[in-house]
This record gives C-alpha cells, sequence and structure tokens, in this order.
C-alpha cells in the first residue's frame, strides 16, 4: 500500500472523519477506495467499529492495524444494534476500546426513526457506553436521530462533557448545535449538508464557530449532492469540505485546514499537516 500523501504537499488535507470502511461495499475493494482517497487529498480516515453487530468493532480495529500511518478507528455498539448487547459485549468493548488504534468510543446514541432496537435498550446501551468512553477516557462518536431532546438530556445526565466528542452525521439545527458544544461535543457535518433542502443543517454548519466542526462522509452512505444515489467514499468528503466552504463564506483551504485541525483535537492526534 501506498503511505499517505507526504506533509505539505498540494492544498491543505483532508480528515474524513467518520466512515465504515468494514462495510461490504467498501472492504470489497479497499485498496481502491483508500487510492481515490489518497487522490482527492484525504490525509486521514476515522474508520467506525459500529454498524454490524460487534464484527465492525473487530474489523475497524483491524483495518487501523493495518493502515497505522493514517488509519485511526473507534469501538461501539450502534443504536440499531442495541438489543445485542449483552456481558461479553461489554468486556469486548472494554478490551477493544483500550487499543492504542481506537481513538473514540462509538458511534451510540438513539434513533427513533428506524426503531430497530427498543427504545430502553437503547436507552440503557448508550448510558452505559458512556460510561465506558469515561472509563476509558476517550471520546464519543454520538448517533441521534429524531431523538434529540432526549440525547442532550442523557449526554448532560451521565457527565459526557468529561470526554466530549462528536455529534457524527449532523442532521438538527443550530440550537442543538449550541447545546451539543456547550457539552463538548463538536458536529460533523456529512453529504446531507449539500442537500438542496437542508436548510437547519446548513443553518447549523454557518452559525458554528471555526473550532467547532468536521467533515465526514459516513461512506458507504450519503454520497453529497453532485454524486447523490451512488455508493459513497471517503474520497468524496472534499465535496462536503468544498459546500461548507460556500455555505461559510470562506475558501476551501480553510474549511479544510479547520476541520483538519477541529478532527485532530478531538481525537487527540498528532497534528503533522504540516
Amino acid at each position: 500500500m501506498k503511505p499517505a500523501p507526504a506533509a505539505g504537499a498540494g492544498p491543505a488535507p483532508l480528515f474524513d472523519s467518520h466512515c465504515h470502511l468494514d462495510f461490504p461495499s467498501l472492504a470489497e475493494e479497499l485498496d481502491a477506495v483508500l487510492d481515490r482517497a489518497r487522490t482527492a487529498g484525504v490525509r486521514r480516515i476515522t474508520t467506525i467499529g459500529a454498524g454490524r453487530g460487534l464484527d465492525s468493532a473487530r474489523a475497524a480495529r483491524d483495518i487501523a492495524r493495518a493502515h497505522p500511518e493514517w488509519i485511526v478507528a473507534s469501538a461501539g455498539l450502534h443504536p440499531h444494534d442495541a438489543r445485542l448487547a449483552d456481558e461479553a459485549t461489554w468486556q469486548r468493548l472494554a478490551e477493544w476500546g483500550r487499543d492504542p488504534t481506537v481513538v473514540a468510543i462509538g458511534e451510540t446514541g438513539l434513533d427513533f426513526h428506524y426503531d430497530n432496537s427498543p427504545r430502553d435498550v437503547q436507552r440503557e446501551v448508550f448510558r452505559r457506553t458512556i460510561a465506558l468512553a469515561r472509563e476509558i477516557g476517550k471520546p464519543l462518536i454520538i448517533h441521534t436521530r429524531k431523538a434529540a431532546r432526549e440525547t442532550l438530556e442523557i449526554l448532560t445526565e451521565e457527565r459526557a462533557a468529561d470526554v466530549g466528542g462528536i455529534i457524527h452525521c449532523f442532521s438538527e439545527d443550530a440550537d442543538f448545535a449550541k447545546a451539543a458544544l456547550d457539552l463538548g461535543f463538536v458536529s460533523s457535518f456529512s453529504g446531507i449538508v449539500t442537500y438542496r433542502n437542508a436548510h437547519p443543517i446548513q443553518q447549523a454548519a454557518r452559525a458554528l464557530p471555526s473550532d467547532a466542526f468536521l467533515v465526514e462522509t459516513d461512506a458507504p452512505f450519503l454520497a453529497p449532492q453532485p454524486v447523490r444515489g451512488r455508493r459513497n467514499e471517503p474520497g468524496w468528503v472534499a465535496l462536503v469540505a468544498s459546500a461548507l466552504a460556500s455555505l461559510r463564506g470562506v475558501d476551501e483551504e480553510t474549511v479544510r485546514r479547520q476541520s483538519w485541525n477541529n478532527a485532530c483535537r478531538v481525537y487527540r492526534l498528532e497534528d503533522d499537516a504540516g
């Protein structure tokens, strides 16, 4: 495999702060996907260890171990899979969460749109995951859908501010973004911010301070507007950064640099962009 691009070469680097490299549609051609990401200027990727039960946590860790120069991982149990949690789950997540390639716990949270797991179980798993993150001392990656008020309540009650983290695939409004920021959570914008009807999300993207936003793809999902409907991949995070630059009234280099710096800070990684 080729190394990540050299520091200082070309435009400011991109950090895809959230994607799922272990999902089959990406994993089956991972080398090609990563090559295209490099060509697009992506220098760091967080591959999320949640979404396929515990298989994702193990697979994400293994991908990060195979590419330590530029890929890191998270470990968690997606709210869709909360019903699968048992004591063995927590033992494994505690072990994997301490792995040096794992920089965050999650994604975790509440999804009251699909309700693939019972809501009371989602709440219990969310609370216990926050406790695990606080025990390990790593930031949280939060998934929230149609559960904004309760997400903020649980983050507050469980003292998630002790570790902070990321509201991933931001899909709420500016008021939510501010409330989350007050709890130590930055907002990460995906391809949704490029969609024409995403007005509240776009308003939040404009309103946040420069140290409070990230960019992500959530690949293989949510391809940005110019390629909407296709399988998403990390290289297309450049389109998200371009859209944010337009919304915020700054040049794309500024958004690339700010989102890079913010992701490195939240994930507690050395900023080696030069």
